[in-house]
């Protein structure tokens, strides 16, 4: 089975990501090996600072969990070469339960395919033929389980000529290919016309046939003559009969979406299926796309749709692990769900590592407190509960560190003069849908205001910017001061709004709140209010 992906919201912060690491840690820690935290977008500096503080990488980032042809339960038949006899690819497609067979070359790409109609159509064409072209040697020994007596001119490696049963009055020339029975005269003229081939039908060589053998390529077999003619067309090689142009082909990256319309305009049985470097790994047919596996995916610190992976309508989901309101997002079938109402998804995760008896690494504990301490501010946010204090407490003993000590990872006071305007409302930005308003509400928590404050105008014109592109009826940005213990609000959108969400005296797109720094219990519940 494909991997079960743990993962945040989009734009993910700490906890968003540590509550991923962390719960598929635990999982895989009980038996469940298949779990993978990933993320949907890059690790804001702060979430990289603490992965690098504790020495783990971030997790893999996926873009959506729409469903691939990976995901599918496709056919993987043998692959053939182009020079394998059509009567070995033959009983390969009797042996099996495939309708196709890929023919690929050396490097594993594709040459083309081989379809039993394939066979079928070259067996209806040579049936009055009675000359080959080009026949490989190899290829016909093998399949009259022949031996050559004498090789003669054959020495490209291929006979070609009339195929001619040897009977009294034949006529023949030296351009055919001879078989005989036990006929020494016959055998005697042929070998001295200097024929292409002669097979021998159970007939052994004579040593003076031997001897005057120079041009003519001899070749012994058990079968009989009637047997031999039948399999001389067979066994050319699977590159005559194959089909290798106009063949519709899929890579496991397609999205099962996107390739329905194709399989619905094209007649094939099956289609080739091809890695990342063109190398065939099966087929697929019509009828794997009835019912496609899809990918599985726990969610956490989140339930809203509109902050969750691209293509979850497509997914399976098995589990929600969240601490915020619930939202909008709806399954097919009952999950685990469980809401908390603490400061942190990690403090939820790490309270299932108590149940379930597990210890979290040292690494991991100290990992855990940061995301805990980030979400609540260093426990100064209206969101932290005495829950969040206790357990970052226990985890801080587990990784044989204080909890001032993980604070000072935290936070920075550059001002973020590194970073553009866009790259900071980003890096913790969330989009809500309240009513009929559409809000998108950023925030950056830092130690010291002012860098940010003095970059006022540059924000503004870049949620400005946001607005225009994606709809929003109001863009907010919270500058949290965590030594002030307030944020300062940057909007766009209408003051009085601000004003009466807020209570607060609003002008010229800011307004400072003392003692709000919670965006889910402070910031939006204000907003709903409003507009609920």
């Amino acid at each position: 089975m494909s991997s079960i992906y743990v993962v945040g919201h989009r734009n993910p912060d700490t906890d968003s990501i540590v509550s991923a690491m962390a719960y598929a840690a635990l999982r895989n820690a009980t038996g469940d090996r298949e779990y993978e935290a990933a993320r949907l977008d890059h690790c804001n500096d702060e979430t990289k600072r603490v992965l690098a503080r504790f020495g783990f990488n971030q997790p893999n980032r996926i873009t959506d969990v729409k469903t691939q042809v990976k995901d599918i339960a496709f056919d993987t038949p043998p692959t053939i070469d182009p020079s394998v006899p059509l009567h070995t690819a033959w009983n390969k497609l009797r042996e099996g339960r495939y309708s196709t067979l890929p023919v690929i070359n050396q490097d594993g790409t594709l040459f083309g395919t081989l379809s039993s109609g394939d066979i079928a159509n070259y067996n209806m064409a040579t049936i009055d033929n009675t000359s080959v072209t080009n026949l490989p040697l190899f290829n016909l020994l093998g399949v009259i389980e022949g031996r050559i007596i004498s090789e003669g001119d054959a020495i490209s490696g291929n006979i070609s000529g009339e195929i001619v049963v040897a009977v009294p009055g034949i006529e023949f020339s030296k351009n055919s290919i001879l078989l005989c029975g036990n006929q020494p005269e016959l055998i005697k003229e042929a070998i001295d016309k200097g024929v292409n081939a002669l097979v021998l039908c159970g007939v052994s060589a004579n040593q003076e046939w031997l001897n005057d053998s120079k041009s003519t390529c001899i070749i012994y077999t058990p079968f009989d003559c009637a047997s031999v003619v039948k399999h001389i067309h067979p066994a050319m090689p699977v590159s005559v009969s194959c089909t290798t142009e106009g063949i519709v082909c899929f890579h496991l990256d397609d999205y099962v979406e996107d390739i329905k319309e194709k399989t619905t305009k094209t007649q094939f049985r099956c289609y080739p299926i091809l890695d990342e470097n063109d190398k065939v790994v099966g087929t697929l047919s019509r009828s794997h796309l009835l019912r496609p596996n899809h990918k599985r995916v726990v969610l956490v610190d989140h339930n809203e749709s509109a902050q969750a992976v691209p293509g979850l309508e497509q997914a399976e989901i098995l589990q929600i692990i969240d601490h915020h309101r619930l939202a909008d997002i709806q399954t097919m079938q009952p999950i685990h769900m469980r809401n908390e109402p603490v400061g942190s998804t990690t403090t939820i995760v790490a309270t299932m590592y108590q149940e379930n008896g597990v210890m979290p690494t040292k690494e991991m504990a100290g990992l855990m407190v940061a995301a805990i301490l980030s979400d609540t501010v260093v426990f100064k946010s209206p969101t932290c509960t005495k829950r969040d204090i206790a357990m970052a407490e226990r985890l801080a003993k587990i990784a044989g560190l204080t909890i001032d000590e993980i604070s000072k990872v935290l936070f920075e006071s550059s001002g973020g003069n590194d970073k553009t305007a866009e790259q900071l409302i980003k890096a913790d930005f969330k989009e809500f849908h309240i009513a009929e308003h559409k809000l998108g509400v950023g925030q950056i928590t830092c130690a010291d205001s002012s860098g940010y404050i003095n970059r006022k105008e540059e924000f503004i014109s870049t949620m400005r910017d946001m607005a225009k592109q994606n709809s929003y009826d109001f863009v907010l940005l919270a500058i949290t001061d965590v030594l002030k213990e307030g944020s300062y609000i940057l909007y766009l959108g209408d003051e009085d709004t601000i004003k009466y969400a807020f209570s607060a005296d609003a002008s010229d797109h800011e307004v400072y709140l003392p003692g709000v720094m919670s965006r889910k219990k402070q910031i939006i519940p204000m907003m709903t209010a409003l507009w609920g």
